[in-house]
This record gives structure tokens, C-alpha cells and sequence, in this order.
């Protein structure tokens, strides 16, 4: 019997200490690109254009690297693309039980570039995520979206890269102050 129950607890630990070293894996996904950061991020937008259907606005574009260079730092290029689909964002804002989600709203994608001199996307495992907090039908959703945000097409031109000011303006709309 003292075995058993050990046994039962060394699997408990087990368990825990692979989640908590998986989970920065799991919750996150990088995603390399063929392109610039710059280019990256501009067809990632007119992706994200594309699905204006599913409710889907630019809502911010911010460089986060310009802040620390201005501070006397430098770091390679990064680039964070804010999005928000209201036909997403209304189920989750409207229930007192998922409002506090709202601190994931807008939908960040960054693009970087690290040492190694490539391009890379970022994202957020939405539909992980969304399992996790109870509304995993609707960031489901969201997670096929995103694969669309990140599948470009190489025999169009790279579009400009649309710098939609956070808070609202620019291609983003009057309404694009995130969701």
C-alpha cells in the first residue's frame, strides 16, 4: 500500500515538474519567417485585413526595441502587431466570468529578429489557452485565424507596413482603440 501511494505522489510531481518546464512551449509559439521583420509584420497585417469578416482590425502597431534605444540601450528589431475581432472579443467582454480574459485583448503578434540574424513570429497558443480559461470554442476561432495571420503568399508583393498608432486612427479605424 505505501508503494502505491508513493508511487501515486512521485507521478503527481512528475507531472507538475514537466508542465511547469513545458509550459512556456505550450502557451507560446514561434514561428520562423522567410522575410524582414519589416515585411514580416506588413503581410501580417493585410493577413489579418483579410479576415474583416471575422471581425478583425489592426489596432496598434508598436516598437517596443525604438523605447529601449531610446533609453541608450540597443536590441535587434521587434515589432508587436495589436488585432482585436469584436465577433471574439463581445462573448468573452460580455460574462462576468471570463471579463478578467480582457487583459489578452488586443491579440499580439511579434515579429523579432534574434542573434542568429532571422526573422521570427511570436504568438500566443490561443486555442490552448482558451482551453485553459473555459472558452475554448471561441479561441479555437481565434487559433485558426491566427494560422491564416502567419500563412503568406510569396507571389504577392509585400504590402506597406501600416503604422496604426495604439489607441485608435490610422487604418485601424475610429474604432480600432482595441476591443
Amino acid at each position: 500500500m505505501m508503494k502505491a501511494v508513493v508511487g501515486f505522489i512521485t507521478g503527481i510531481v512528475f507531472v507538475g515538474l514537466v508542465g511547469w518546464n513545458m509550459a512556456d512551449v505550450m502557451m507560446l509559439r514561434e514561428v520562423a519567417s522567410p522575410y524582414s521583420v519589416e515585411e514580416t509584420a506588413a503581410r501580417i497585417q493585410r493577413n489579418i485585413q483579410s479576415l474583416s469578416a471575422n471581425g478583425w482590425t489592426l489596432s496598434g502597431l508598436r516598437n517596443p526595441a525604438k523605447a529601449v534605444a531610446n533609453s541608450g540601450s540597443n536590441v535587434p528589431p521587434v515589432l508587436l502587431i495589436e488585432a482585436c475581432s469584436t465577433k471574439y472579443s463581445g462573448p468573452i467582454l460580455k460574462d462576468d466570468a471570463t471579463r478578467i480574459l480582457s487583459i489578452l485583448m488586443p491579440c499580439t503578434i511579434t515579429v523579432y529578429k534574434k542573434d542568429d540574424g532571422k526573422t521570427y513570429i511570436g504568438l500566443m497558443n490561443a486555442g490552448l489557452m482558451g482551453k485553459m480559461f473555459g472558452v475554448g470554442d471561441i479561441m479555437a476561432k481565434v487559433a485558426k485565424d491566427q494560422e491564416t495571420f502567419v500563412t503568406f503568399d510569396s507571389s504577392k508583393p509585400a504590402p506597406p507596413l501600416i503604422k496604426v498608432r495604439p489607441g485608435g486612427g490610422g487604418a485601424g479605424g475610429k474604432d480600432a482603440d482595441g476591443c
